[in-house]
């Protein structure tokens, strides 16, 4: 099993200890999976969700190819949102396609859909591999990253980006990280195509024929790092369509003197509650569907008890948003419906992964349950 990780012997994942294979250092693995598959005992699981929460992924080899020859995934879409293996991850898959080159023409080797960090990695390693590529990104370099809400602190591990070298950052804002990833394009004169969002892919002969709401291009193989919230998910409640409703927080600043309800249990909602409630003069509602805020991390958890404690914050677990209006919001909390004043909502409660796109592309995808 130890020899089998694509990982060893540069990150030590799997150490032997005592006879036994065990994860010696977790932050390195970046999925591949091999391990599970070698494994003579069938003793390894790969864990994605939880108990109660099952994740959608695409079914992946450790070659980070999907049932459709040809077309590959890296990155969040994948299940490892982390950024350094998303750098990584990226890097790997251009490899894997590189190995499998064959000429075809006027075609290109490759059409990599998504600059967040696996695309742009990809895009620098399909550059210093001189092969015939193409980035296509609807947005902004940076994916995910680029919709973080500004001056997030962003924690990542020290990485190697193709054509730059070492990226060094263990904790830095959002500004800094782009900013580096800015920097890192223009010194290498990769091109991406912004602001290119991609419609189909089609299978035709040995290669794929990608449309883009930019023109058409014919590769041999598709890396998709498109992300996981592209699309974000929606509470169906009356009232959501109103414009004081949002998906994301760009700056807290933009709320100052406003009664805002934040809706969400995880990292983004705990951290846009606390942004907002620490102005010091807003009130803020942060409403959760669960009992406790068990997927957030620690840090983000204690921001929101010192904002509840200044009396700038009212939490409410076990409770549902019911009905949204102009001045008002109605919330089913554990059985009573309130209603409270209200101005802004910011509704951070996860994207939808593109399963349509990716069932239309003959990708097949798997709802993955872990333990909680």
């Amino acid at each position: 099993c130890i020899k089998a990780c694509p990982e060893q012997p540069e990150h030590k994942v799997l150490g032997l200890l005592d006879g036994r294979a065990h994860l010696v250092s977790p932050t390195d693995c970046i999925g591949h999976g091999a391990c599970k598959t070698a494994c003579p005992v069938n003793a390894i699981t790969l864990v994605f969700g939880t108990e109660r929460r099952g994740i959608d992924i695409p079914v992946l080899t450790p070659r980070f190819e999907t049932s459709v020859p040809g077309i590959f995934v890296a990155g969040e879409l994948g299940g490892m949102g982390l950024i350094r293996n998303s750098l990584e991850q990226g890097r790997q898959a251009v490899e894997a396609i590189r190995a499998d080159r064959r000429g075809n023409g006027k075609a290109l080797d490759l059409v990599i859909v998504g600059a967040g960090p696996a695309g742009f990695s990809a895009s620098l390693t399909a550059l210093s591999r001189k092969m015939k590529c193409v980035t296509l990104e609807q947005e902004a370099l940076g994916g995910t990253v680029f919709q973080y809400p500004r001056g997030k602190v962003v924690m990542t591990s020290p990485a190697t980006l193709p054509l730059i070298g070492k990226m060094r950052f263990r904790e830095a804002s959002k500004e800094q990280l782009l900013a580096f990833w800015q920097e890192a394009e223009r010194k290498s004169g990769v091109k991406i195509n912004y602001r290119e969002r991609v419609e189909t892919i089609d299978r035709e002969g040995e290669g794929f024929l990608v449309r883009s709401n930019g023109g058409e291009y014919r590769a041999h193989s598709v890396l998709l790092s498109i992300g996981r919230r592209g699309t974000p998910r929606k509470l169906g409640v009356p009232g959501e369509q109103l414009p004081k409703v949002v998906y994301r927080l760009i700056d807290p600043q933009q709320y100052s003197g406003q009664q805002v309800l934040v809706v969400g249990g995880g990292d983004s909602a705990l951290e846009a509650a606390a942004s907002i409630a620490e102005l010091g003069n807003t009130y803020v509602l942060l409403s959760h569907r669960g009992e406790a805020f068990d997927r957030a991390k620690p840090k983000n958890r204690a921001r929101v008890d010192a904002a509840v404690r200044a009396k700038r914050l009212e939490v409410l677990l076990k409770s549902k948003v019911k009905q949204i209006t102009d001045a008002a919001v109605a919330i089913d909390c554990d059985g009573k419906l309130r209603e409270f004043a209200n101005q802004a909502v910011i509704v951070n409660i996860g994207g939808v992964l593109p399963t349509d796109f990716l069932k239309r592309v003959g990708i097949h995808v798997e709802t993955k349950y872990g333990t909680a």
